[in-house]
């Protein structure tokens, strides 16, 4: 029943330290504005804490800084927005285990979305999803719960296809601009390297009613040496990638270039709407990704 929230909640025990666990969940907590009213216990105090919430009392018997913790005034709303064309069905970055193995873009859009929608679930707010593709574009309201991310979760998993229509991403939030009234958290994650005209006008037009951050999913680079040995299949052409292009290192060097510029230019236009991004291409730094990327968020808020 809770097959994919076990996997993740076993990577974050595994993968991430107390400390960064609880950095992220500070992280979280940073985009909330202002407190609760009730208080209702203390905590470690984790980087991003207001200062104002230090329990200085409390800290000095326990010898450790604690905050205090308020029941907040209304539940938030996290909605996770998910492109879940067939491109996302590919394989992204590899690891940094002593052997890397790579890992589907499903896996990781899967992973950084119910990272996301655990975080909500911890602090009591009501998490929903809008995914979709070319073809068709589905909304389930939010809820809140971890049997009701779960379901979030098998959703976004059984709707990337490699067989399945490709993915569209301004439809996608065309669809969000049109159906969704309420104020919102909202987490977009897509694959596409690059911001269109029509992606920034919505984007735009979401940031006025929402709290919009991005996470782009890598692609894998088909000439990385350590593939070298192995058959690769381009999904969106059908075809397998030719081993000679596998073994080429200057094309290596100048697809890294294009890469990295793509990477760039699109942070550049996201900036320019107020839209915090990070990119994340494998499993190994998505923890950190998500915690980098509400770090930054928060701090753009500020601003």
């Amino acid at each position: 029943m809770t097959a994919h929230l076990t996997r993740i909640k076993s990577r974050l025990s595994i993968h991430a330290h107390r400390k960064v666990r609880g950095l992220l969940e500070g992280e979280y907590a940073a985009i909330h504005a202002g407190r609760g009213i009730d208080f209702n216990d203390l905590r470690e105090y984790v980087r991003g804490d207001d200062v104002k919430d230090i329990d200085w009392k409390a800290s000095a018997r326990s010898r450790q800084l604690l905050v205090k913790r308020y029941v907040a005034e209304r539940k938030h709303t996290v909605l996770l927005c998910v492109s879940t064309g067939r491109s996302m069905a590919a394989l992204a970055g590899v690891g940094a285990q002593p052997r890397p193995a790579p890992t589907s873009k499903r896996e990781l859009a899967v992973f950084v979305a119910g990272v996301t929608g655990y975080l909500a679930v911890q602090h009591g707010d009501v998490v929903g999803l809008v995914h979709g593709d070319a073809e068709r574009r589905h909304v389930s309201r939010p809820g809140s719960g971890e049997l009701h991310l779960e379901r979030l979760l098998g959703e976004v998993h059984d709707a990337i296809d490699p067989d399945g229509p490709p993915g569209d991403l301004t439809a996608l939030l065309r669809h969000v601009v049109r159906t969704i009234r309420r104020r919102t958290i909202l987490l977009v994650v897509t694959d596409e390297p690059a911001v269109t005209e029509e992606q920034a006008m919505l984007l735009r037009r979401l940031t006025a009613q929402h709290e919009v951050l991005l996470l782009t999913l890598g692609d894998l680079d088909p000439t990385a040496p350590v593939l070298s040995d192995r058959r690769l299949l381009d999904i969106d052409a059908g075809a397998e990638v030719p081993a000679w292009l596998r073994r080429d290192a200057q094309l290596h060097r100048e697809l890294a270039t294009l890469v990295a510029d793509e990477a760039q230019e699109m942070r550049r236009r996201l900036d320019q709407l107020g839209i915090v991004q990070e990119q994340v291409r494998d499993l190994d730094g998505a923890v950190t990704t998500i915690f980098r990327l509400l770090e930054r968020h928060r701090h753009a808020r500020r601003r």
